[in-house]
């Protein structure tokens, strides 16, 4: 693969947003279909696509997966669709047949076909994190808003009630201003142990080659990369904080409307070269908005034992904290939001109070207030999908997305240089301390 556009677009992306538009082919009696093709039909990409087609409006016309035994699994349950193992060769040979393209491949080879697809005119769902690199991020948002194209990053609960319902407490004021978050998940996608030696054979039914794509060449072994496990690696993957982050970040950092953090540090073991720290703490400051403080900070932790015992997490009753989850600090009380399918919970002077919703929501404007995952978990698909046909507009675009994962991936950063505060430029989009820049974009190796 040659390096292509998003090494040619500045990093320094414009900061405008425009609004998307829909694919004109498709918008008006609703007669035709949103003809979609898959990149990655495996693990959650499977999962993307049964959402996606669920909705009534899509025809599947291509699937694309570099494990034949994925491919030939989702082949199953469409088979009229076209069949590939290279995204490349699909784009091109069917552009005049594709009308949205869902991106659900490991992170480090979100950013090549998203934005091959998006050359081609092409809306794109991306799972998140938005990309591997904060230069591949920063040229997905710049092409997506000049050529005004649907997007849509895969956060599927950032469409879900709680997470709606929480944004408009915070945003109404309900404990003031926000002068500090808490957020964590004990998740462990770290590798703290040695490099891997020696090699196997490749399975007969996976293109290691086109696997790697991007990344530096290695061998091949069981268990290590392919399927599972790329995520705790440091060329595959963002580790703990890019996978459980992205989806704990996101209701707190939408609903306090941040940009960029100024700084950022983790605390963590030395790099290794080769996987993630199994446990970290990072600790961002922001610059103030509406409902912070100017002191804001933003505290998270991943790994065996997450959270660090804090009074600011302290519940009443002697409860426990939710597995995974956030905690707003505000002047006048804490707002407690668990991490999945719980409601968030108001404490005030180390006691709950019921939150009369009708005060926040008069006009029912949240709709159903009652959690089903079935019901629910297809709407940030079909968001997408109602999008491209002019229907809708996308709650996750780009132009968020893009902010929200390079706040996540400047925190990636910080842990190759434990306990040192990185200072962020983001006009600029480098840090002062020049030796964390490097770590900016990849490789991008010809494959």
């Amino acid at each position: 693969m040659k390096k292509r556009t998003f090494l040619k677009i500045s990093l320094a992306a414009a900061s405008s947003t425009l609004i998307p538009s829909p694919i004109l082919a498709m918008a008006g009696k609703g007669e035709k279909k949103l003809r979609t093709a898959h990149i990655g039909v495996g693990g959650m990409g499977a999962a993307d696509l049964a959402a996606i087609a669920s909705h009534p409006s899509v025809e599947v016309v291509a699937l694309c997966d570099v494990d034949s035994i994925a491919l030939n699994d989702a082949l199953t349950g469409y088979p009229s669709a076209r069949a590939f193992k290279d995204y490349r060769k699909m784009l091109s040979e069917m552009t005049d047949e594709i009308d949205a393209v869902i991106v659900s491949t490991p992170d480090h080879m979100h950013a090549p076909p998203s934005i091959m697809a998006m050359e081609l005119n092409k809306p794109v769902y991306c799972q998140k994190p938005l990309a591997h690199h904060v230069s591949e991020v920063r040229a997905m948002r710049k092409m997506a808003e000049q050529k005004k194209l649907v997007t849509q990053m895969g956060i599927q609960v950032h469409s879900f009630y709680d997470y709606k319902l929480a944004t408009l407490l915070i945003q109404s004021g309900i404990i003031g201003k926000v002068r500090r978050v808490r957020a964590w998940s004990p998740k462990n996608w770290g590798y703290d142990g040695p490099a891997f030696k020696g090699s196997d054979p490749v399975p007969t039914t996976l293109d290691w080659n086109l696997w790697l794509g991007t990344a530096a060449p290695r061998p091949y072994k069981n268990g290590v990369y392919h399927p599972g496990n790329w995520r705790k690696l440091v060329d595959f993957g963002c580790g703990t904080l890019g996978d459980m982050g992205v989806h704990i970040f996101d209701t707190p950092y939408n609903a306090l409307a941040l940009d960029v953090p100024k700084t950022v540090k983790t605390k963590c073991r030395r790099p290794n070269g080769v996987g993630y720290p199994e446990k970290n703490k990072v600790i961002y400051t922001f610059p103030g908005t509406q409902y912070t403080t100017e002191d804001f900070e933003w505290v998270w932790y991943d790994g065996k034992g997450a959270p660090k015992k804090n009074k600011e997490l302290k519940l009443p009753n002697r409860d426990k904290l939710p597995l995974q989850g956030a905690m707003f600090i505000g002047e006048k009380g804490r707002l407690l939001l668990p991490h999945f399918m719980e409601s968030p919970r108001l404490i005030v002077d180390g006691v709950y109070q019921d939150i009369d919703i009708s005060k926040y929501d008069p006009n029912e404007t949240l709709g159903l207030t009652v959690n089903d995952y079935e019901r629910d978990a297809p709407k940030h698909y079909h968001q997408f999908v109602d999008a491209c046909l002019g229907k809708e507009k996308t709650s996750a675009p780009f132009s968020y997305a893009a902010r929200l994962t390079e706040t996540i991936l400047l925190g990636v950063i910080a842990g190759r240089f434990p306990n040192k505060t990185l200072h962020w430029d983001s006009a600029q989009a480098k840090f002062e301390e020049a030796e964390a820049n490097e770590f900016l974009s990849g490789i991008e190796r010809q494959f």
